[in-house]
C-alpha cells in the first residue's frame, strides 16, 4: 500500500515533469508528498532556481527547454541623451535614433529605475512584446537581457514578438490568473510607418495593464536626463521567439513564448456574445471585411472572425504582419492608420472615397467593414457606403451599450478626449450618468477605471462598467486599460446582432442604426485636419492662441460669438493631479467648437491638429457633409490662428 515516502516528489522536481499525481491532500500518505513539495519551493525559490509554476505548468517541465548562458551582471557606463520624454503613447522617434549606441538602453534602463522602490522588479515577471515592426526582433532581445540585469526572474513574450497593444494588456491583466507581471514594455509607433528609415517607438504599461501615468513618465524622463550606467546580462542568449514554448536558462531565468491571441481572445469571449455575433454573420443577407493593414491584427482576425465567429476567411484584407506594414508600394503606403485617407483598400471595398462620399454602385458590396492600425488598438467602422466618425461611434455603441453583456446591467460612466466630439455627452446626460472629457491621451482614462478599487482609490466612487474613446479612432472599456480596436468591432456586430434577430426581416445596416441615432440624440457634425511634419511656427501659433484667449470670449466673427476661449486644464477627479496646456478650446454660443492641439505621436517634427465641430438638432439638418459643414470653421479657425502665416501650411495633410 502507499506509504508517506515522498520520494515521488523530490522525483518531479527533478525531472521537471510540471505534473504529479498523488490524489486529494486529503490521508496522511498523500499529505506528505504535497509538503515536501512545499518545503522543496521553500529552498530552491531563495535561490531563484524554482517556484511552483501554477496555471502555467503544462508550459513548464520536460516541456521546458534548458539553455546555457552567462548570468553576470554587467554594469555599463553611458550618458544623457536628449529628447527622451515620453509622449501621450511613449517615446517615438526614427528607427536609426532607437538604434544609435545606447538609445534603447537608455530609456529602458530609466524605466526600470523609475519602479517606486524597485517594487516588483526584482524576482519579478515583465512582458516584452510589439507590433511587429522592423527592429522589434532586436530590441526584445536587448530589454530581455537588461530585465535579467535588472533582478526580473520571469519574462513573457507574444510568439513572433507579437502582442497587440490591448492584449498586452489583457496579459497583464489576466495571463495566469491575473496582475502576476509588475508591468511590460510595448514596442510600436502605433499608426506610424514603419522600418529603417521610418518610426520606432516604446511605452511602459504599469501593473494594472494601462499605460504609465504622468507621474511615472515624469520620473522616467527625469532619468533619462541624469542617467550615467545601465545594466545588463550581455552573456545571456537570444530567445527563439518563434516557438512557443518555455525556457529556462540555468534553471534560474524563466522565459515564456505563449500564443499571442490567447489571453485577449478567452477575455472578449466573455465581455460579448460570440453565440448571437456568429449567427448574425451566418445570415445570407450579411457580409463583412476586416482589413488589418499588415499590422499586428492579423493574428487576432483570424482568430476572432474566422475560427471564432465562422466568418469566410476570404473577409481578411492584409493579414499578415509585415515590419513595414507593406511598405511605400503598398496602397496604404506603409501607413498602418485606420481612417479615410490610408484605409484605402478598405474604403474602395466598401464604395466610399476618401471624404466618406459614395462612389458607384452599392450592389454586392460588404454589409460591414472595419480597419486597424498598426497595434490594433484603434478601429475605423464602415457600414456599406457609409462612414461611422469615431465620435459618433463611441456615442452609438454607449446608447446601445445594454446590448453587450459585459454592460448587461447599463453603465456607470463613461468619458471622452475634449477634443472628441460633444456626442458622448447626450447619450450620457439622456441615461443620467457621469461623463468625463480628460485630456488626449489613453492614460487619463485609467484613474477613473480604477475609482473604488481598494488596490488603487479605495473609498472613491466607482464609475465601472465605464466606457470610454477618443475622435482618433479609439474606443474601449475597463475590461482592460487600452484602447482596443478589435472590441470596438465586436460591439459593432454586437449591436447588429440585437438589432438582426430575425433572419427572416430584411437587415438592420450600419447607416439605419447611424440615422436612428441621430434622429433621437441630433448630430454632431465633425472633422479634423492634421498638419504633419510642421518644421516651423507650430509653438508660436500656439502661445499666440493662448494669448488670444484672453480677449476672444464675446467677439463676434463671420456671424459667431465666441462663449469661452481657453488653454484646456484638466483636474483628475480621482487623484487631484492637475494637467495643463492640453489644447486650445473654443466655444461658441450655438455649441459650435474649434479646438487646436499639438499631437505627441509623431517622431520628427510637430503635428498640429485642428478639430472642427458644430451641433444640429434632432429636427434639424441630418443629412448633409460634415466636411462641407465644418469647412466655414475651418476658415474661421485659419483666420483666429494664423496657421498659414506662421507655419507655411496651407492645405492639411490628412481630413478625417
Amino acid at each position: 500500500g502507499e506509504t508517506e515516502d515522498s520520494f515521488i516528489a523530490d522525483l518531479v522536481v527533478g525531472l521537471r515533469t510540471g505534473q504529479i499525481k498523488t490524489g486529494a491532500p486529503c490521508r496522511s500518505e498523500r499529505l506528505a508528498k504535497y509538503n515536501q513539495l512545499i518545503r522543496i519551493e521553500e529552498e530552491l525559490a531563495a535561490e531563484g532556481r524554482c517556484s511552483f509554476a501554477g496555471e502555467g505548468f503544462r508550459t513548464m517541465g520536460m516541456s521546458a527547454t534548458a539553455l546555457s548562458g552567462s548570468l553576470e551582471v554587467k554594469t555599463l557606463e553611458t550618458q544623457p541623451i536628449p529628447g527622451q520624454a515620453p509622449g501621450t503613447s511613449g517615446l517615438r522617434k526614427k528607427t536609426k535614433v532607437f538604434m544609435e549606441k545606447n538609445y534603447l538602453q537608455n530609456f529602458v534602463q530609466s524605466t526600470f529605475d523609475a519602479q517606486a522602490d524597485g517594487i516588483g522588479l526584482e524576482g519579478g515577471t515583465l512582458v516584452v512584446s510589439g507590433d511587429g515592426r522592423y527592429w522589434n526582433d532586436k530590441a526584445i532581445q536587448i530589454i530581455i537581457k537588461m530585465a535579467v540585469g535588472n533582478g526580473v526572474k520571469n519574462v513573457w513574450v507574444g510568439n513572433d514578438g507579437l502582442l497587440s497593444t490591448p492584449a498586452a494588456s489583457a496579459v497583464i491583466r489576466n495571463r495566469e490568473g491575473g496582475f502576476v507581471p509588475f508591468g511590460g514594455f510595448i514596442l510600436s509607433a502605433s499608426h506610424n510607418p514603419g522600418g529603417l528609415d521610418e518610426d520606432f517607438g516604446i511605452k511602459f504599461n504599469c501593473e494594472n495593464g494601462g499605460p504609465a501615468p504622468e507621474k511615472v513618465t515624469e520620473a522616467i524622463f527625469a532619468n533619462t536626463k541624469s542617467i550615467s550606467e545601465y545594466k545588463i546580462c550581455t552573456g545571456f542568449p537570444d530567445i527563439d521567439i518563434k516557438k512557443n514554448g518555455c525556457y529556462m536558462v540555468d534553471d534560474k531565468i524563466r522565459v515564456d513564448v505563449f500564443d499571442c491571441t490567447d489571453d485577449h481572445v478567452a477575455l472578449l469571449s466573455k465581455v460579448f456574445d460570440f453565440k448571437a455575433i456568429k449567427k448574425l454573420i451566418a445570415r445570407a443577407d450579411f457580409s463583412l471585411v476586416y482589413d488589418s493593414m499588415n499590422g499586428v491584427q492579423g493574428p487576432y482576425a483570424k482568430r476572432v472572425l474566422v475560427d471564432e465567429l465562422g466568418a469566410d476567411p476570404k473577409c481578411l484584407m492584409n493579414a499578415i504582419p509585415l515590419e513595414d506594414f507593406g511598405g511605400h508600394s503598398s496602397p496604404s503606403h506603409g501607413h498602418a492608420d485606420p481612417n479615410l485617407t490610408h484605409a484605402v483598400e478598405l474604403t474602395a471595398a466598401m464604395g466610399i472615397n476618401k471624404l466618406g462620399e459614395r462612389v458607384g454602385p452599392p450592389d454586392n458590396l460588404p454589409d460591414f467593414g472595419a480597419a486597424a492600425d498598426g497595434d490594433a488598438d484603434r478601429n475605423m467602422i464602415l457600414g456599406k457606403q457609409w462612414f461611422v466618425s469615431p465620435s459618433d461611434s463611441l456615442a452609438i455603441i454607449a446608447a446601445n451599450a445594454k446590448s453587450i453583456p459585459f454592460f448587461a446591467d447599463g453603465l456607470k460612466g463613461c468619458a471622452r478626449s475634449m477634443p472628441t466630439s460633444g456626442a458622448l455627452d447626450l447619450v450620457a446626460k439622456k441615461k443620467k450618468i457621469p461623463c468625463f472629457v480628460t485630456p488626449t491621451g489613453w492614460k487619463f482614462f485609467g484613474n477613473l477605471m480604477d475609482s473604488g478599487d481598494e488596490k488603487y482609490f479605495p473609498g472613491k466612487e466607482s464609475y465601472v462598467p465605464f466606457l470610454c474613446g477618443e475622435e482618433s479612432f479609439g474606443t474601449g472599456s475597463n475590461h482592460i486599460r487600452e484602447k482596443d480596436g478589435m472590441w470596438a468591432v465586436l460591439a459593432w456586430l454586437q449591436i447588429l446582432a440585437s438589432k438582426n434577430k430575425d433572419d427572416k426581416k430584411p437587415l438592420v445596416t450600419v447607416e439605419e442604426i447611424t440615422k436612428a441615432h441621430w434622429t433621437e440624440y441630433g448630430r454632431n457634425y465633425y472633422c479634423r485636419y492634421d498638419y504633419e511634419g510642421v518644421e516651423k511656427g507650430a509653438d508660436e501659433m500656439m502661445s499666440g492662441l493662448v494669448e488670444k484667449c484672453k480677449e476672444l470670449p464675446g467677439k463676434e466673427m463671420k456671424g459667431m460669438t465666441v462663449k469661452s476661449a481657453e488653454s484646456f486644464e484638466y483636474t483628475d477627479p480621482v487623484d487631484e493631479s492637475v494637467s495643463s496646456n492640453q489644447g486650445i478650446n473654443i466655444i461658441f454660443t450655438d455649441g459650435s467648437r474649434i479646438v487646436f492641439r499639438l499631437s505627441g505621436t509623431g517622431s520628427s517634427g510637430a503635428t498640429i491638429r485642428l478639430y472642427l465641430e458644430k451641433y444640429e438638432g434632432p429636427k434639424g439638418d441630418l443629412d448633409s457633409s460634415q466636411f462641407d459643414v465644418c469647412k466655414p470653421l475651418a476658415e474661421l479657425a485659419m483666420e483666429i490662428s494664423d496657421l498659414p502665416k506662421l507655419t507655411g501650411r496651407t492645405t492639411p495633410t490628412v481630413i478625417t
